[in-house]
């Protein structure tokens, strides 16, 4: 069971509610992953079995009750998959929604504004933090494509000028990007290809 589900009813989601899903999202984490926030429907009419959205250190995961809540579907979007996050209100509450870097788009509606201001506060927090590591990832691979660079010096003329071997150690390189691959920051394939890289410059 996820410890301290008080933290997770702030904004008055339903305790019972919060119970159930926090259950089923026990089953679902990897390692590492931690609940940051949940969020629970609350349509106007009588909803025995409402939808949530959990927000993960590592993941978006909707949450849809199905058979009058004796199933559950879950759909799950990584961090570094998601291209943005909206919210609207309405008069009946909010919607929150996702657009991920491919163009598939999934939403939450009836949201109360509270939950749903909290939803989209996390949501830009996790989304600044892959603007960084994107643009960290473009460094190295910027650093990668310029190899070694040459240098003379003009006080020591009698010195022949000695090329810089890039500073990076492979080793270190090679650390770094498999932690970037455990952490789901990047695909197997990118991986792959920046390993090969790496290791072409030995």
């Amino acid at each position: 069971m996820i410890e301290n589900l008080k933290k997770f009813l702030n904004e008055d989601q339903d305790p019972k509610a919060i119970e159930r899903i926090a259950d089923k999202l026990n089953g679902l984490l990897m390692n590492g992953e931690e609940v940051e926030y949940i969020a629970v429907q609350k349509k106007p009419a009588v909803n025995l079995s409402p939808d949530c959205v959990a927000l993960t250190s590592k993941r978006i995961i909707f949450c849809r009750p199905k058979n009058l809540g004796f199933s559950m579907e879950f759909q799950d979007y990584i961090w570094k998959d998601i291209y943005d996050c909206h919210m609207k209100e309405g008069i009946l509450g909010a919607e929150f929604s996702l657009r991920t870097i491919k163009g598939a788009i999934n939403r939450i509606d009836y949201l109360p504004k509270a939950q749903a201001r909290k939803l989209y506060t996390v949501a830009q927090e996790q989304e600044e933090k892959q603007r960084e590591y994107r643009r960290q990832l473009e460094l190295e691979d910027k650093r990668a494509a310029a190899g070694s660079i040459s240098v003379t010096t003009a006080t020591q003329p009698q010195q022949v000028a000695q090329p810089i071997q890039q500073v990076d150690d492979p080793l270190a390189a090679l650390q770094k990007l498999k932690t970037l691959l455990e952490n789901n920051l990047i695909e197997q394939c990118e991986f792959d290809a920046k390993k090969a890289e790496i290791l072409s410059r030995l």
